[in-house]
């Protein structure tokens, strides 16, 4: 498809077509009475995750980077990579299943331990967004481009937060509470609620747990960095990414930025 730039990386015009590709895909199987599985307790899998990395592994391949994928067993050739493919197959898993529409395809392309490359693709709306490092973040709906910023929200009686639909912890109600958010919303895929950060429809998104996993994040990272906003985890470090263990262990706080500050300081 065309992308609103012509001068983007050919790994990303790549990457989108491999999340299109993979989003046809798990449609396919999402209007099926497919079944599930669990991997481990607590954590879905289906048809459509095992497809999609398939389908994604077959046409990042032909770069020769390596891949770390949710889905597939890790090779820690990768941590001697330069540039390595990060993806998340199918993000909101549970939100497929109980066909919420909230799910989402997502690949990075890691380069020197930052993402460089983001692109999220939401199947069930058809909504796609891309970035690449210094070059912006941009969304395209309905077959239509637009260039996405964060809000400039600077009071939390003003501010829209988005948080887990199925990992929403009474220590992170208790947080909200504390900030005196204005509004707060539940949202399924990691990836949409750092998307919703990214074009400014929500403010801030912060999760406490330590299962948070590297695919989870890479592809959200560049597109809200590009878009102004800011991710570190909740105790204001930088995320670090292609590192030999995938976890971000102190959680994740996504904001326009200017909000940052204000929410690391009501967890610290």
């Amino acid at each position: 498809m065309n992308l609103p730039k012509n001068d983007f990386l050919p790994e990303l015009f790549l990457a989108v077509e491999a999340a299109k590709t993979a989003g046809d895909a798990v449609l396919v199987i999402y209007k099926t009475d497919f079944d599930v599985a669990e991997k481990e307790p607590g954590q879905l899998i289906t048809l459509a995750d095992t497809d999609a990395d398939a389908v994604i592994h077959a046409m990042l391949r032909k770069t020769g980077y390596p891949i770390l994928s949710e889905e597939s067993a890790d090779d820690f050739v990768r941590l001697q990579a330069e540039r390595v493919w990060i993806i998340d197959p199918l993000d909101g898993t549970a939100d497929f299943v109980e066909k919420t529409g909230e799910f989402s395809i997502m690949i990075a392309l890691i380069e020197n331990h930052e993402p460089i490359i983001g692109v999220v693709y939401a199947p069930a709306t058809d909504t796609l967004y891309v970035a690449e490092k210094g070059k912006g973040a941009f969304c395209c709906t309905h077959g239509g481009w637009n260039q996405i910023y964060v809000s400039n929200t600077a009071q939390m009686p003003s501010a829209k937060a988005v948080t887990s639909r199925h990992h929403f912890t009474e220590e992170e109600h208790n947080i909200l509470d504390a900030l005196e958010v204005g509004e707060f919303i539940q949202k399924g895929s990691a990836g949409l609620k750092i998307a919703d950060i990214a074009q400014g429809s929500a403010d801030f998104y912060f999760t406490l747990t330590n299962q948070i996993k590297q695919w989870d994040t890479a592809a959200g990272y560049c597109i809200l960095a590009e878009a102004g906003g800011c991710m570190t985890d909740m105790q204001g470090n930088a995320l670090i990414y292609n590192t030999e263990d995938v976890y971000h262990k102190n959680g994740i706080l996504v904001t326009n930025s200017v909000l940052h500050s204000v929410v690391l300081q009501s967890y610290a």
